[in-house]
């Protein structure tokens, strides 16, 4: 199960009613963090989450609205009793946050890892690619997938005539030689299901590259930095999204559900425009505070 807790859904500068648009991964008691904003402490607190186990912070870019309680945050952690590395990736430039992290909260006891620019990582079981986006400055989105075993195939075990003995062998993916016979796995597992995905994309253009990167996500969370059409040419000179755009994105990648973030502060109501998104791709929901989704493999 892959949990993913949306921390805030707001844009540029914090307002009272939404905390700034963050994301927090959980699997198997560890943690990655999407961007550290202001009030991150406070959101990540009222979640309840802890803190400790956030092994990894992904930052899109470096906007202060993304980047700004990171410092703060570092520091807390430290009192958490945490001394285990931790590793911050974000797209170019990440040498200036590292000398910015050294200047303000210099006395860590865990050791940063700071990786720039990859095209994929793993951490545990998950795969987390990352994709180049189209903003004012370097910013990077986010997939994380998870791998579903294949299911054993006793008919085909037996078809092939795979000895029962290394049955559970080749099913956890060993391959075996017994005699002149060499075993593989392919001998003995069913086709390959459908794993567990989400993707996170925040303040870019809608480039034509984000729908096969996000394609086939369980949950899709994107901006809507405005709501209506009418902001269409604002969007265009701030290398942000409308609510249509996101929506046109979660269609062309065949997503389960777009969650909709990074909302202009002056996006009073945004529920007013919610129906710009939907009448393009109907499972489309307004991200809150806190709002959370528990990713599980179908039965």
């Amino acid at each position: 199960m892959l949990d993913v807790a949306l921390l805030g859904c707001g844009g540029s500068i914090p307002v009272s009613h939404r905390y700034l648009s963050s994301v927090l991964v959980r699997y198997k008691g560890k943690m990655c963090l999407i961007d550290s904003g202001e009030y991150i402490q406070v959101a990540l607190k009222e979640l309840g989450w802890g803190l400790k186990n956030i092994d990894y912070i992904l930052l899109t870019h470096y906007h202060g609205d993304h980047l700004f309680g990171l410092f703060g945050l570092l520091q807390t952690i430290s009192n958490s009793e945490r001394t285990e590395p931790l590793t911050i990736i974000g797209p170019k430039g990440i040498e200036k946050v590292s000398n910015a992290i050294k200047l303000l909260v210099p006395y860590l006891p865990y050791e940063l890892i700071f990786i720039e620019q990859p095209d994929v990582i793993t951490f545990l079981d998950l795969e987390i690619k990352t994709i180049s986006l189209q903003h004012t400055i370097p910013c990077l989105g986010y997939s994380f997938y998870l791998k579903r075993q294949r299911r054993f195939d006793v008919d085909k075990a037996v078809k092939n005539h795979v000895p029962k003995e290394i049955w559970s062998k080749l099913q956890k993916g060993n391959t075996i030689t017994l005699g002149d016979v060499t075993y593989t796995p392919e001998m003995v597992l069913g086709e390959e299901r459908r794993g567990l995905k989400f993707s996170y994309i925040t303040d870019s253009r809608p480039i034509s590259e984000i729908p096969s990167f996000i394609q086939d996500s369980n949950l899709f969370i994107c901006e809507g930095m405005y709501g209506s059409e009418d902001d269409l040419e604002k969007a265009q000179n701030n290398y942000h999204m409308t609510f249509r755009e996101a929506a046109t994105l979660a269609k062309l990648g065949n997503v389960d559900e777009l969650i909709l973030t990074h909302f202009s502060p002056k996006l009073e109501n945004p529920e007013k425009f919610l129906t710009n998104a939907q009448e393009v791709f109907p499972n489309t929901v307004l991200g809150t505070n806190l709002l959370v989704r528990s990713l599980k493999y179908p039965d």
